[in-house]
């Protein structure tokens, strides 16, 4: 008998093959079986999901949940199994100082979280977070990387202010060595929020990541993007995809566009991953949840498969863990987000307060982790987890934060 069946809702998981009205049956933690018309007398449980979306457990592949230690830090299961996502990467809150105080929040947390090491030796406990050359120590952050093997998954570095002015392209090449020597993918930040540092060094940046590294922030309107001057794709842009660097858009405070996203979709490079870079503040003003980010690709014209992929199936690939995770196929990973996918008229926002308007909403119904079920909380806003309602004809947006 199975432990657990998922009954009538539309499972959308392109990794499968898989989009259709079907049941899903967990038994010790796994997926044991997709099909239409499984009989409720074969599951110990029964959950009714017909009208819902059936999708593997969202991937947030960029976020930021070192709660307690870091300020900026999430609660991991409320970014994670009470907003609909099931695993969390966190993108380098902590560095080779700064690591230990996972062991404080991993055992506590129902979500998974998957750490990347931050090539600062202190992370993001301190902003800015590189202010001199000692602020990253190779042989430390090697360390502990290899002391950590199986959770740390990547090195992360931001290509920002002061540290580009410090260390210059240095930086990005230590946290790359870093990151081959411990066997690892390699996260790089790019948008220079301070606005400072030559935009032009995006061409080297491109140039230094190879085949399984991470770009985040690909629709950044800040100097240092992937745009020159005249709003043209740089050269090196499609040649890092061709070669199989992965693109990530990573919202967050500071660093998406629907104008530079528009202009990228255009000239055809499409990001293969979706993502949040949640924060406490972000939470607050930007962007609050994993299906928030979906509800925006919606509204920029992808597909539903292709939201879904972008959300699931690819970042799993990106971080090593499609074996496991990504898929609802015959043995892996229980892991499910439940989505209610609703039509109405809501307006969603960018960081520069750039309205766009969309016609379907995600929100998150129940998630699975591993097979355990967990109610999403009741949502960000006074309302739930819609967006705000779409404005009159000729009514002036208000700026976002």
């Amino acid at each position: 008998m199975y432990d657990l069946l998922l009954k009538g809702g539309t499972v959308v998981d392109p990794s499968s093959g898989l989009e259709g009205v079907r049941d899903v049956a967990i038994e010790n933690g796994v997926i044991a079986r997709v099909a239409p018309g499984i009989a409720p007398s074969e599951a110990a449980r029964v959950i009714e999901v017909g009208g819902k979306l059936v999708t593997p457990g969202l991937i947030d592949l960029h976020a930021h949940v070192f709660e307690g230690v870091n300020r900026t830090g999430v609660n991991p299961d409320l970014a994670g199994v009470y907003s609909g996502v099931t695993t969390i990467v966190d993108a380098g809150s902590a560095g080779a100082a700064t690591f230990g105080g996972w062991r404080h929040i991993l055992p506590h947390c129902a979500t998974e979280i998957i750490p990347f090491l931050h090539i600062c030796q202190t992370g993001l406990a301190t902003l800015p977070d590189i202010i001199a050359e000692r602020s990253v120590n190779l042989a430390d952050t090697v360390r502990v990387a290899g002391e950590h093997r199986g959770l740390i998954h990547g090195i992360k570095a931001r290509m920002v202010s002061p540290a580009l002015e410090i260390m210059g392209m240095e930086m990005p090449k230590l946290a790359r060595r870093a990151a081959r020597e411990a066997g690892i993918t390699l996260m790089v930040h790019i948008g220079d929020t301070e606005k400072r540092y030559d935009p032009k060094v995006i061409h080297p940046l491109l140039d230094l990541l190879e085949p399984g590294d991470i770009l985040t922030h690909y629709f950044t309107p800040n100097p240092g993007g992937v745009l020159d001057a005249n709003g043209k794709l740089v050269p090196e842009a499609r040649e890092a995809a061709a070669r199989g660097v992965w693109f990530d858009t990573a919202h967050g405070r500071m660093n998406f566009s629907f104008d530079v996203g528009r202009r990228i979709i255009e000239q055809g490079l499409l990001p293969h991953c979706i993502s949040t870079d949640l924060t406490v503040p972000g939470r607050l003003n930007t962007v609050h949840s994993m299906t928030e980010i979906m509800t925006r690709f919606l509204g920029l014209g992808f597909t539903l498969p292709q939201v879904v992929t972008m959300s699931t199936a690819n970042p799993a690939k990106a971080i090593g863990a499609e074996q496991r995770l990504g898929s609802l196929a015959v043995g892996r990973q229980a892991d499910v987000s439940v989505l209610e996918l609703r039509e109405g008229d809501w307006v969603v926002y960018d960081i520069l307060g750039s309205p766009l308007r969309v016609d379907r909403a995600f929100a998150p119904h129940l998630t699975l982790k591993r097979g355990a079920v967990f109610t999403p909380d009741f949502g960000p806003r006074p309302w739930g987890w819609w967006p705000d309602r779409a404005l009159p004809a000729g009514a002036i947006a208000g700026g976002c934060c």
